[in-house]
């Protein structure tokens, strides 16, 4: 899906790390709730509170899910979070995601 129809968008934006990785929130009818993000090149590690997807628009990325190997994730790739984890990705190329957040 290339864009999404019917959302309430939050206008402020969520920093991160000194403005390396920002996103913008959206709200659906159905009460679920997806970030549009960007990261720079760097190191991050980031802490769930509920379940996720990420999906990788555009980008070339490592991704350090709990209790697994480092992993190598590209554009038009996705990967699942669990809930109430850490994670850590190392983005290699200015990298657009989504992350959709399960209930």
């Amino acid at each position: 899906m290339s864009e999404f129809n019917n959302v309430t968008v939050v206008k402020k934006a969520n920093v991160y790390f000194g403005g390396n990785v920002s996103s913008r929130t959206l709200r659906f009818a159905d009460g679920s709730s997806k970030t549009l993000g960007f990261m720079l090149p760097g190191e991050y590690t980031f802490n769930t509170a509920a379940a996720e997807v990420m999906e990788i628009l555009d980008g070339d990325l490592e991704v350090l899910l709990p209790g697994a190997e480092w992993q190598t994730v590209k554009g038009g790739e996705a990967f699942n979070v669990p809930a109430n984890a850490q994670f850590t990705v190392k983005i290699r190329t200015a990298t657009d995601y989504c992350c959709s957040f399960l209930s």
